[in-house]
């Protein structure tokens, strides 16, 4: 059924806008980041490029998280795309636990973040500018570099985890 929403003079339903905004297919990310304390790492699907003159990208994280304030005091951060086989490591991330990192191979990146193993491709980021985003903070980072493994990522949509196949009626154009 179609339902069409409005916000002139209504308040917007918040649970039938997130499903709308689910029909937007999004890579699983791991965010990591280390402020000379504390490391920590959270699963997020609001990644985006920005800029490539210069190399910028976004995520965003809310307010309420637990993990923001290392975010907030890093100089850099880490994006981890996962690959298509990493729904255990993107619920690891996900949900709270005493160690999310227990039992995932990584390795240390600019700034003391970390590096995922196994992942579809990583971004070593130094932190740019925040925005205020409402319920969220907007993070821009800067690449300072990047690894592209050419696995297949892991997407979601409404609400599931999901993977990508080439469209049937699109030819593949190499670029050299």
């Amino acid at each position: 059924m179609d339902a069409i929403h409005r916000a002139e003079s209504e308040v917007i339903d918040s649970r039938c806008l997130r499903r709308a905004l689910g029909n937007f297919a999004t890579g699983v990310t791991i965010m990591t980041a280390h402020d000379g304390t504390r490391t920590v790492g959270v699963t997020a699907n609001s990644f985006s490029s920005v800029s490539l003159d210069p190399p910028l990208i976004l995520w965003s994280i809310s307010k309420r998280s637990g993990s923001y304030p290392v975010f907030e005091q890093a100089s850099h951060f880490a994006v981890n795309v996962l690959a298509a086989d990493q729904i255990t490591v993107s619920d690891q991330f996900a949900h709270p636990c005493d160690d999310r990192f227990a039992g995932v191979e990584y390795r240390q990146g600019r700034g003391r973040c970390l590096l995922l193993e196994g992942t579809s491709a990583g971004f070593q980021c130094e932190k740019f500018q925040t925005l205020d985003g409402g319920d969220h903070w907007i993070l821009i980072g800067r690449v300072i570099a990047f690894e592209d493994h050419g696995r297949a990522p892991l997407l979601y949509h409404q609400g599931s985890y999901a993977t990508a196949l080439p469209h049937p009626h699109h030819e593949v154009i190499s670029v050299r």
